[in-house]
């Protein structure tokens, strides 16, 4: 037997405040019509002044908890996904661990960007397999509205604040494709592509928090080309084709990229989760997201083949092959 980890549960947060494509159009020389044909994005969740990353962080880790029936001292774990932290220094993960009351165990952060929910996935199921944790608490969020130039309207329409949480504990299975749990995951960077995708700001360079700023085109060239070569990379590491897939639940950049994505690994529209019209781009947080809707409106099916993957600043990018 083989020890591995499964998703024993999953949950999510989104703020309050909902902001349209209209109420952009009030301050920004742009339209519905123009972000919704270019995004496939109609509106986004903004943070309330004072909200901070790890508030969203722990609702949605509190909501995972709930839904794998298990306590935060139960935790061996927390692995917090976040472009976004609330300080330079503790971890943010440290203070959704106290915001939970675990007492015992671990919490760090991981910085991938919009990669971020894989790459801290990857990190928890290798944890797991080689027997350091029994349960591990991965989450991703975001309160990317901080990071937005508003004056922009190429960037600041494409995002915004969410969070996401998935539950992974141990278990054991025969080690092919069939068994429940992580299959594998499969991360990747090219740091040549900085200056496509980045944040302009750092405590080292400019002492100063800066704002976004993509060249989209290029982010787009890359990005279709990246998930689906990734995605071909988990699918041929477990002796699968993309015909073995129930479920495609990408990273919820932009609605062109994950309809290209899917064309070009020939998988029905009707088998992405697509969630970027209501939420917007919230970086590492988008993926647990949409895992959580599929779940909870119960698309998702227990014995179902999941491909989550995501390409973002850096550049980073993965996938990882879930059998739920």
């Amino acid at each position: 037997m083989v020890r591995r980890s499964i998703v024993a549960g999953c949950g999510a947060y989104l703020p309050d405040r909902i902001v349209t494509n209209q109420d952009l159009a009030r301050d920004l020389d742009t339209s519905d019509e123009w972000i919704t044909q270019r995004t496939g994005i109609r509106e986004r969740r903004i943070a309330a002044e004072g909200q901070t990353t790890a508030d969203l962080a722990t609702a949605a880790a509190q909501r995972a908890l709930e839904a794998a029936g298990i306590g935060a001292d139960d935790l061996d774990m927390i692995v917090l996904a976040t472009a976004t932290p609330d300080e330079t220094f503790p971890a943010t993960a440290t203070r959704v661990q106290a915001a939970l009351g675990m007492t015992r165990g671990a919490a760090f952060d991981v910085h991938a960007v919009c990669s971020g929910f894989i790459y801290g996935l990857n990190i928890a199921d290798n944890f797991i397999r080689v027997g350091q944790a029994e349960k591990v608490l991965v989450i991703g969020a975001e309160t990317f509205s901080r990071l937005l130039d508003w004056t922009d309207r190429t960037t600041c329409v494409l995002f915004g604040d969410g969070a996401g949480a998935v539950v992974l504990t141990a278990a054991e299975g025969k080690g092919d494709s069939g068994d429940r749990g992580v299959l594998s995951s499969h991360i990747h960077s090219d740091g040549r592509h900085h200056d496509l995708l980045y944040v302009d700001g750092g405590p080292s360079s400019t002492r100063t928090v800066g704002h976004l700023r993509m060249s989209g085109r290029e982010v787009f060239r890359h990005a279709v080309t990246k998930m689906a070569d990734v995605l071909g990379e988990s699918l041929a590491a477990n002796g699968l084709c993309a015909s073995d897939i129930d479920w495609l639940v990408p990273h919820q950049a932009n609605r062109r990229i994950l309809d290209a994505t899917a064309q070009k690994l020939g998988l029905a529209p009707e088998r992405v989760v697509v969630t970027v019209d209501r939420h917007a781009n919230t970086s590492a947080a988008s993926i647990p997201l949409a895992l959580a809707e599929a779940v909870a409106d119960g698309r998702i099916q227990r014995g179902d083949l999941i491909v989550m993957e995501a390409m973002g600043g850096g550049f980073t990018w993965g996938a990882s092959l879930v059998r739920w």
